[in-house]
């Protein structure tokens, strides 16, 4: 079995999982400070999608610390290949929400210029929380693809 960075039950794996819920819950957290937010269904497919990111990173940084504290294997066949269909329908659910925000954000931002005619819109707001969802995304994206490679070398 590879040990590669970011593998279940290691110390790596462990800050993986907890930078991924990190980064979902201060996306969530920014964005629901914005007053308008619910106005958009980008932004509300965003929360929801944070939200079970948050959800599945916190489930398995728990199953990470257990795994460092009672010094077990988790890297087994059947373990394995439920983190990597479920890191790849989180990773895939936070790449789709964190694009159709973003491409919210620029056509009011950019195109239609909103954020500076409408001054209630929190653009920096928005913005700030799309920045968190694609770090997010980023942190699962090597996470799935650190258990890809663990999945094919079991």
């Amino acid at each position: 079995m590879k040990e590669l960075i970011g593998s279940p039950g290691t110390g790596s794996g462990l800050m993986l999982r907890i930078g991924q819920c990190s980064f979902a819950a201060a996306s969530i957290g920014i964005m629901v400070s914005a007053s308008t937010f619910a106005s958009y269904t980008a932004f509300c497919y965003l929360i929801a999608s944070m939200g079970l990111q948050v959800l599945w990173s916190f489930g398995l940084a728990c199953l990470d610390a257990y795994a460092l504290r009672r010094k077990i294997d988790i890297q087994n066949p059947i373990l394995v290949s439920l983190f990597v269909v479920g890191d790849w329908v989180t990773a895939m659910l936070t790449l789709a929400a964190a694009c159709s925000s973003a491409g919210v954000i620029v056509l009011y931002a950019r195109d239609l210029n909103f954020c500076k005619v409408e001054s209630f819109i929190p653009c920096k707001r928005f913005e700030i929380s799309i920045v968190f969802a694609f770090i997010t995304w980023i942190l699962i994206a090597i996470s799935s693809h650190v258990m890809f490679w663990i999945l094919a070398s079991v």
